[in-house]
C-alpha cells in the first residue's frame, strides 16, 4: 500500500477538512478531535460528493420520549439526499450492517526538520561509519 502526502497537520486543525485526488480516486481527509480519518468521496447511494457534506452528531433513543445526543463532530450528511455516514468507521448510522463507504488509513508521520544537518550512515563490515 503506497502512501501519499494530504498536507502537514497544522493545515488540518480538528474540525476541518481536506479533499484530494489519489490515484484517480476522490478522498476525504478529516481531523475529528484530534482523529484523523478518510473516506472515499462518494456516497454509495447516488454517487455524490459525501465529503462536501455537514458533520454532526446525532440523536439516540433507548426508551419511548428520551433522547440523547450522540456521536457529535462524527456524522457525515450526504448532501444531496441526507443519508447520514459514521466518519470513523464509513458504516451508515440507518443500516450499519448493508451500508457503508469505502474508509482509508491515515498516518500522521514526523515532518523532516531541513535545519538539522544530517550525515550518510553506512554499515560496512561490522563497522558503523558516518559520512562527513
Amino acid at each position: 500500500m503506497a502512501k501519499h502526502l494530504v498536507c502537514k497537520i497544522s493545515e488540518l486543525p480538528p474540525g476541518a477538512r481536506k479533499i484530494v485526488e489519489v490515484e484517480g480516486r476522490s478522498i476525504g481527509v478529516f481531523n475529528i478531535k484530534n482523529s484523523l480519518y478518510a473516506l472515499r468521496n462518494s456516497c454509495p447511494h447516488q454517487g455524490a460528493p459525501l465529503c462536501l457534506g455537514k458533520v454532526k452528531g446525532t440523536m439516540k433513543s433507548s426508551k419511548p420520549h428520551t433522547y440523547e445526543y450522540v456521536m457529535d463532530e462524527q456524522v457525515l450528511v450526504c448532501p444531496w439526499h441526507c443519508w447520514e455516514f459514521d466518519i470513523t468507521n464509513g458504516r451508515s448510522v440507518f443500516n450499519p450492517h448493508k451500508m457503508r463507504v469505502k474508509t482509508y488509513e491515515v498516518t500522521l508521520e514526523a515532518e523532516e526538520d531541513p535545519s538539522i544537518e544530517t550525515y550518510e550512515v553506512t554499515l560496512e563490515k561490522g563497522l558503523v561509519m558516518v559520512h562527513v
